[in-house]
């Protein structure tokens, strides 16, 4: 228990101060011009595994594609995998019209803004569902994430795990108690915590202790324990997978298959592949297999693609063929349609298709 009012004390000496350091410092962000639950939604899911200055354009672009819920709820799918085209984890997008269409059959296309209305949404979790009810709503509830995580463990000089929930669910206790209890603006304060995660107290590197308005106050820089905290578990190491990657090539026009709905791209657009890596004699082999006649085979660069636990160590080859094939899933696109129909994955952006 005293351990729990020591905590709360150290946040309420430092708020203030981060309140004046973030309305001083804050970035331009277009959804932080009109923070509507539906401008913070799409921003927020955007945001996960992505980075703010990447996300900007595809935020606009989305917005302006499908302005509100209801838009969102009646899109056609390859429009709508289309505009997320480029940021990855297409199940978030998937997601969030699975939540739009709840929302237009069961709310009038209205965005709530209480957590636990928030929480009941597909693909909206505890730090989704903060960052909506006070940033939009100026509701007390705490957005906990891993900026969130190390700016609070090193300020309370903290060597709790932040890779277990345990921790998690204590900090945002905390943070919701001190929320609920004091003056600052939600809001205000939710994103100055963001805010110094990612440009003071950074994930990466050293951290600019020399321009953090809680220095004076962070217990792992007074005590010389930047190096120490936050404690994290060890990340496993990814799993490696090799591919064969096969662009078939027809008159300016290359082939593309729809990925099954499971794994990893599911029900995405995508050169056809193949697991492990072929020789050319197998590549070309394959190609038959698939109802086309191999006219000439290119052999490309080897790719590499990072997913989160996952890297595809990719051999591609080119290879023209003489017709398509008529009944055969995979379809033939030119450049105008890549760029304007069909949502192509990063994985297979790696390499020149029109030579």
């Amino acid at each position: 228990m005293e351990e729990r009012i020591l905590a709360l004390s150290s946040i309420e000496k430092a708020a203030p101060l981060l309140t004046a350091w973030f309305l001083k410092n804050k970035r331009y962000m277009p959804w932080r011009e009109d923070p509507t639950p539906y401008h913070v939604w799409v921003s927020e899911i955007m945001l996960q595994q992505t980075r703010v200055d990447t996300v900007m354009p595809y935020y606009e672009r989305f917005i302006r594609a499908l302005p509100d819920v209801d838009a969102l709820a009646h899109c056609e799918e390859d429009r709508l995998l289309k505009l997320f085209e480029g940021l990855g984890y297409y199940s978030r997008v998937r997601n969030m019209q699975k939540a739009a269409v709840k929302l237009t059959e069961e709310n009038g296309g209205k965005m709530p803004e209480t957590f636990e209305e928030l929480r009941a949404l597909p693909g909206i979790g505890d730090y989704t569902a903060g960052a909506i009810s006070s940033i939009a709503g100026h509701r007390p509830e705490p957005v906990v994430d891993g900026n969130v995580l190390r700016v609070i463990s090193r300020l309370l000089g903290s060597y709790e795990d932040i890779d277990k929930q345990k921790t998690r669910d204590t900090y945002a206790a905390l943070l919701r108690t001190f929320l609920a209890e004091g003056s600052e603006d939600p809001s205000v304060f939710n994103q100055g915590l963001m805010e110094l995660g990612a440009l003071v107290c950074v994930p990466n590197g050293a951290p600019k202790c020399e321009s953090c308005p809680w220095e004076s106050l962070c217990v792992a820089d007074c005590k010389g324990l930047i190096d120490d905290l936050p404690v994290r578990t060890p990340k496993k190491a990814r799993k490696i997978e090799q591919k064969t990657v096969l662009i078939l090539v027809k008159d300016n026009r290359c082939g593309i298959v729809k990925r099954e709905e499971k794994g990893l791209l599911s029900g995405l657009y995508g050169f056809p592949s193949e697991e492990g890596i072929l020789s050319p004699e197998e590549a070309l082999d394959k190609v038959r297999e698939y109802g086309f006649e191999p006219v000439e085979l290119t052999k490309l660069k080897n790719g590499k693609h990072v997913f989160s636990h996952v890297e595809w160590h990719m051999q591609a080859y080119r290879i023209r063929v003489a017709a398509e094939s008529e009944g055969s899933a995979i379809r033939f696109a030119g450049p105008e349609e890549l760029e304007s129909t069909y949502a192509l994955p990063a994985a297979f952006r790696k390499w020149e298709i029109f030579p």
